[in-house]
């Protein structure tokens, strides 16, 4: 399927409006932050900790997508952009996602995110500089957890005030992200390769609640209750652009340059993350290949078992499968806007979001 007239078909930039919206967000964390931190170290200064932590993940940067969805959501069905119910629901958002980074980290046993040391190495190192009682590893673990339990608790606060309706579809978004998380360490011990349950697993850890809940939450927030069809409407525009950036997202776990992800080249491979592309693989090897790709998730797996893995995926034709198969879900998403009655500004916002989402590098 090519994509729709006016999607582009190069390496994106993040579009105008995310900048904006990205700033707007980031103010008001940046805001909420230093306000809880002045506050709770007067009750005890070690508390300057968790909150240096939750400021390091949350300000460091990152695409904002989740807000941005959000945003569209709110504007395609009518909301005033300056409404700013949609960025404290857009903070609510990141405030979820790092709350998600801090735990995926620990259960992953991720060493760097964005390029620098996560929290449970840190703090486990600096229980040992420190010469601490106890275990560095549970040490470094606990802080992680706990920094993490905070971040969520600030989300919710966040989404306290909000209408009944935005209220139940936060509540269906938190509960399909820790479904998904659950899917997905599971799969990863059982070595799960089969496309169905791969592809379940894609769309719950992340596809939904990054971009499919957003839509909706950012509708709900601003316009409850909406018109009969039109969280149907959206679900159909955020659920293929979900899945196609979950595959993305597998993608640059398995060929992404760690320069730019700041993460170790071919991490996925190492974790043996049960991915639609593995599967794929898997589904399309031969005997041969099937022996090389049994090291994916193997303890000990080299630089250079991951360089014939890789090989292995580009070989079978999986990788340009799934490349077709992301060009695919992108126009289907792009071709359901025509389900809302939307003007030209928020056709080309989303067209950008969509291109952001299925061709980016990070």
């Amino acid at each position: 399927m090519p994509l729709p007239d006016g999607l582009p078909s190069t390496q994106p930039g993040a579009p105008l409006f995310l900048i904006e919206l990205a700033a707007r967000v980031e103010n008001y964390l940046a805001a909420l932050l230093a306000a809880e931190e002045a506050r709770w170290v007067e009750v005890n200064p070690t508390l300057a900790v968790p909150f240096s932590e939750m400021r390091g993940l949350v300000l460091a940067g990152g695409k904002r997508l989740r807000p941005a969805f959000c945003y569209w959501g709110s504007i395609a069905t009518g909301a005033d952009p300056s409404d700013e119910r949609i960025v404290r629901t857009g903070a609510a958002l990141e405030l979820l996602h790092a709350f998600a980074l801090f735990h995926d980290d620990i259960m992953d046993g991720s060493l760097t995110r964005r390029g620098v040391e996560t929290t449970h190495v840190r703090h486990s190192a600096l229980h040992k500089a420190q010469s601490l009682d106890g275990d560095a590893t549970r040490y470094g673990d606990g802080v992680a957890l706990l920094v993490g339990d905070l971040t969520y608790v600030y989300a919710d606060d966040l989404m306290a005030d909000t209408s009944r309706e935005a209220r139940a579809m936060w509540s269906e978004l938190r509960l399909e992200l820790n479904i998904g998380q659950f899917l997905d360490i599971v799969g990863s011990a059982r070595r799960e390769r089969r496309q169905a349950e791969a592809e379940q697993i894609c769309r719950y850890k992340s596809g939904k609640y990054t971009i499919e809940r957003p839509l909706q939450l950012g509708a709900l927030v601003t316009s409850a209750p909406l018109p009969t069809g039109v969280l149907e409407q959206l679900s159909a525009i955020g659920l293929p652009l979900g899945d196609a950036f979950q595959m993305r997202d597998d993608i640059l776990g398995v060929f992404g340059e760690s320069s730019v992800t700041g993460k170790p080249a071919g991490d996925d491979l190492r974790e043996g993350k049960p991915t639609p592309l593995l599967a794929l693989t898997t589904e399309l090897a031969s005997p041969t290949q099937q022996e090389v790709l049994n090291k994916v998730g193997r303890p000990g797996i080299s630089a250079s078992d991951i360089a014939d893995i890789q090989e292995v995926i580009q070989r079978t034709g999986a990788l340009q499968t799934m490349e077709d198969r992301i060009t695919e879900l992108t126009a289907e998403s792009v071709s359901n806007l025509s389900g809302l009655a939307l003007g030209n500004e928020a056709i080309e916002q989303f067209k950008a979001l969509a291109h952001l989402v299925s061709w980016r590098s990070l």
